[in-house]
């Protein structure tokens, strides 16, 4: 499938996501598509802020599948549809995730090296204009893009 036609789906998908989770408390966090034809994988990262339950996936998989189904210009040869959360140290890229995980701890690679090092951990401390503050030691805040950032991940802390 070309990617603009792949980009068009995947957009039509989320709208039916957002659709999926309206009034339940549940944000669409990532939809990912996967194979053609009748091995066709979805899969749907959901989360909430108490956490994602057995039950949340459920609400979002029979309501997802249900407006996938009824409408026949998405996926007609069939697929699989896998609902759940996004884990622990779940991926960091829109503003929404930045802005949910302030004051908890980040790990970063970055598109171009600071000081000569492109990887960090440390606490969120702000997200405001696109900029991230983090606190990678104490007194010692790095304010860097979004744009900047090659991947972000949420760092599980026991």
């Amino acid at each position: 499938m070309p990617a603009l036609e792949k980009s068009g789906l995947l957009d039509k998908i989320n709208g039916l996501g957002e659709q999926a989770a309206s009034g339940t408390g549940i944000e669409i966090v990532e939809i990912q598509l996967r194979g053609a034809g009748k091995a066709r994988l979805l899969r749907v990262f959901i989360d909430k802020p108490q956490g994602v339950t057995h039950g949340d996936c459920e609400i979002i998989s029979e309501r997802l599948g249900a407006l996938i189904d009824a409408d026949e210009n998405v996926l007609q040869e069939g697929y699989t549809l896998e609902v759940s959360s996004p884990g622990v140290e779940r991926q960091l890229s829109k503003p929404r995730d930045f802005e949910r995980v302030v004051g908890q701890k980040i790990r970063l690679g970055l598109r171009q090296p600071i000081d000569g090092q492109q990887r960090f951990e440390g606490k969120l401390t702000g997200f405001a204009g696109d900029t991230l503050e983090v606190e990678v030691a104490p007194e010692q805040i790095l304010r860097i893009p979004r744009e900047q950032i090659q991947k972000a991940n949420l760092k599980f802390e026991w």
